[in-house]
């Protein structure tokens, strides 16, 4: 690392899963690479889209640190283990699992195939025990780790459209890092969970976008502002920022809980 940047996770090694983009823009997963890498972690860089781990790699070295860009579909055994392999051989431990990745549909019951839900819960939730079955005997081995998953708002309450498959499998996420924090705790493995708002990333722009034409975009993007108490959407740094609170050692003695990273919009009456 360059000199002058924080130094409170040096020498450990990151895994972020989801560490792409999916336009162009500052994603979740690319703005957590980068500031965990700021904080002196090695980042391996995991998207399903190579291009995608590439810019986050590429982003990471720019910021002074180091990356290794690797590309595997999160729900897909064999190339998270593939995936895991390439990064123990670079480095030899990983300390952080950062599970980043996750997709969605807008719809109720009677608007998602159930090929649809399938894959939706194979991404967000499943890739969850694919990795955990892979790296909790490798951070055992090492004395300990931090898995950090990400979450959403959609998990603990209704956001005010239909997302139901989505919604369904944040919840689980929530769920999952509870149980495995419990069964994990005694080999010093932390598990917990950030709970993002409605924060201001590619992805986001690209759904609205999608759903309104270019005055109506501003328009759409300004009423999700004033949704949040604070007055603005939250920043994919604002999200990183709490992820690497929890991955770091200051975080010691927190485990099986969430961070709601919201402006104080769940705290709202309506």
């Amino acid at each position: 690392m360059t000199a002058g940047l924080d130094t409170r996770l040096a020498g450990k090694v990151a895994l972020v899963a989801g560490a792409g983009a999916s336009a162009t823009g500052w994603s979740i997963g690319k703005a957590s690479c980068v500031t965990l890498a700021r904080q002196g972690a090695a980042i391996v860089a995991l998207d399903a889209n190579l291009a995608a781990a590439e810019d986050a790699a590429h982003e990471v070295e720019m910021a002074g640190g180091s990356a290794l860009p690797v590309q595997a579909d999160v729900a897909d055994p064999a190339a998270m283990q593939a995936a895991v392999d390439a990064a123990l051989r670079r480095h030899g431990r990983i300390d952080i699992l950062q599970a980043n990745a996750g997709i969605g549909k807008v719809g109720g019951p009677e608007d998602i195939t159930l090929e649809e839900w399938d894959r939706i819960q194979q991404v967000n939730v499943t890739s969850l025990l694919i990795a955990t079955r892979l790296l909790a005997p490798v951070m055992r081995a090492q004395g300990g780790g931090a898995i950090v998953t990400v979450s959403s708002i959609a998990g603990i309450r209704y956001t005010g459209y239909p997302h139901l498959a989505y919604s369904v499998s944040k919840a689980a996420v929530i769920h999952f890092a509870r149980m495995a924090a419990q069964q994990y705790a005694a080999d010093r493995i932390r598990v917990n969970t950030v709970i993002p708002g409605l924060i201001d990333t590619p992805r986001v722009a690209n759904n609205v976008a999608r759903m309104f034409d270019a005055d109506d975009l501003q328009a759409a993007l300004a009423a999700r502002d004033r949704q949040v108490p604070m007055g603005r959407m939250g920043t994919p740094w604002e999200v990183a920022n709490a992820v690497a609170f929890l991955a770091s050692d200051e975080a010691s003695y927190i485990t099986g809980t969430e961070l709601v990273v919201d402006g104080g919009l769940t705290g709202k009456y309506t």
